[in-house]
C-alpha cells in the first residue's frame, strides 16, 4: 500500500511557503515568524501549531472592510508544518521582495503577519459603481499564497501605451503601481462576463503584472455600495 502512494508524500521543505501539488499550500512555521491565513483553510498540520481567529491586529484592520469583501483572517503562530487550501483552489505562491501587490480578498490565502497591509478602495472605478472596489494590499519582504480557480495566466502589462482589459470577476492580483481605471461596454455584455446588465471591464496601464483566473468569480466585484 505505501508504494502507490509515495508519490503523494511531503517533499522536504526547501521555503517558508510553497505549494504542494496546484491545491495546497505548505508552510514552515517558526515561533516569532507568524502568519495570518484564511479562516477554514487549515487543512492539516504537523508539530505545535497554535491558531487565533480574528486577532486585535487584523480586528483594527478590518474596521475598513464596510463593503462585506474582507477576508475572515486567523493567525498561525508555532512551530511545525501548516497545510492550507480553499476548496480545491490552485495556489499561487509570491515571495515580495520589497515591493507589494494588490489582491482581491475573495483570493487571498495567506500572507506573512509581518507585513505591511491594509484595506484600500481602487482609484477610478467608482463612478462606475457607487464606492467602487476594495482590495487588500500587501508589501514588504516575505511571503504570500493567493488561489485561483483554475490555473492563473499572469500578464506583463510592459510599460507600453497599450492597455490590458480584464473582467473584474476574473480578476485576482495586479501590481499595485498600475493605473487602473474602468471602461463600460454595451456592445461587449453579450461576449464578456457573466452579468445580464452593461460589461464592465478594468484597464490597467504601466510597468507592472496582472493575475487572471479562467473562471470568474460568483461576487460582484462592481456592485453599487450603500
Amino acid at each position: 500500500m505505501n508504494q502507490p502512494l509515495a508519490g503523494f508524500a511531503p517533499a522536504p521543505v526547501t521555503a517558508r511557503m510553497e505549494n504542494h501539488g496546484d491545491h495546497m499550500l505548505k508552510v514552515a512555521l517558526q515561533t516569532g515568524n507568524d502568519l495570518l491565513a484564511r479562516v477554514g483553510s487549515m487543512v492539516a498540520y504537523e508539530g505545535f501549531v497554535q491558531y487565533e481567529p480574528n486577532p486585535p491586529a487584523v480586528r483594527q484592520i478590518a474596521k475598513d472592510w464596510l463593503t462585506g469583501e474582507g477576508a475572515p483572517l486567523m493567525k498561525c503562530s508555532g512551530d511545525g508544518l501548516l497545510y492550507l487550501a480553499d476548496y480545491g483552489a490552485n495556489v499561487v505562491v509570491i515571495n515580495l521582495d520589497g515591493d507589494g501587490i494588490s489582491v482581491n480578498a475573495t483570493n487571498l490565502l495567506a500572507f506573512d503577519a509581518h507585513l505591511t497591509w491594509g484595506v484600500e478602495r481602487v482609484k477610478g472605478l467608482a463612478k462606475f459603481a457607487g464606492q467602487g472596489l476594495w482590495n487588500t494590499r500587501i508589501s514588504g519582504q516575505g511571503w504570500v499564497a493567493l488561489t485561483s480557480r483554475g490555473k492563473p495566466i499572469v500578464v506583463d502589462c510592459g510599460g507600453g501605451e497599450d492597455e490590458t482589459y480584464v473582467d473584474p470577476d476574473a480578476l485576482v492580483a495586479w501590481s499595485p503601481n498600475l493605473k487602473v481605471k474602468g471602461k463600460r461596454s454595451f456592445k461587449a455584455q453579450s461576449l464578456i462576463g457573466r452579468g445580464s446588465g452593461e460589461a464592465y471591464q478594468m484597464a490597467f496601464s504601466g510597468q507592472g503584472l496582472v493575475v487572471v483566473q479562467p473562471s470568474e468569480d460568483s461576487t460582484d466585484r462592481l456592485r453599487v455600495r450603500g
